[in-house]
């Protein structure tokens, strides 16, 4: 591996690294030292060179990074409740999928699919835990009721704004809140968390 790419690699692997590099706070002789220790190479001055060069880069996506605030900032946030997320082995199970989806609109309730390559996961309101027992009897892999699912709903420029959802799901990671599942559908970002975690999720997006 070239002096670039190691150093590429190992301030993705240290993210509080990554972070001072971004906001100008490193020494790059420091670093490039403990790159070349932990690495054992002997690639001094390459390694130093490409440190400089990721800060350079690490500059533009500032720069993008300004655009992504933006853009947060005028995202409307709604809040849904006491959510359930069941995942289904996908085996024959689409076509009660769609049953469950169609009684649970009838009620106006709230639901989604996620379609993988071997399960279904079915995110709806916990009221229709029975029911979802019930239908998919036997074929039911895991089910967790009483979580959240938010929703940011962003106006069009989300589509020409690249990293808005790494920029989201970072900030989530580096305050502990675990997303269970998460969805996207044009310019709405829809993700599932602890109830426990709303209070951090709701700081995090308003600040």
């Amino acid at each position: 591996m070239n002096a670039s790419r190691l150093t590429q690699k190992y301030i993705r692997e240290h993210p509080s690294v990554a972070d001072c590099l971004d906001r100008g706070l490193i020494n790059y002789s420091a670093l490039a030292r403990e790159i070349c220790q932990a690495e054992d190479v002997d690639s001094f001055d390459a390694i130093l060179v490409a440190c400089r060069r990721y800060y350079e880069r690490s500059k533009k996506r500032r720069s993008q990074e300004a655009s992504i605030q933006s853009l947060l900032r005028k995202a409307k946030v709604r809040v849904r409740t006491k959510i359930l997320v069941a995942t289904l082995d996908k085996y024959n199970m689409l076509e009660r999928a769609l049953k469950l989806q169609e009684l649970v609109r009838q009620e106006r309730g709230d639901f989604n699919l996620i379609e993988g390559e071997e399960a279904l996961t079915i995110v709806t309101n916990t009221e229709y835990a029975a029911s979802v027992e019930k239908l998919f009897e036997g074929n039911v892999l895991k089910m967790r009721r009483d979580l959240v699912q938010v929703t940011m709903i962003f106006d069009e420029r989300i589509e020409n704004t690249p990293g808005v959802v790494s920029y989201i799901f970072r900030s989530l990671a580096e305050s502990r809140v675990n997303v269970r599942e998460e969805m996207s559908c044009w310019t709405d970002v829809m993700f599932v968390i602890d109830e426990g975690d709303l209070p951090k999720v709701m700081d995090i997006l308003g600040s």
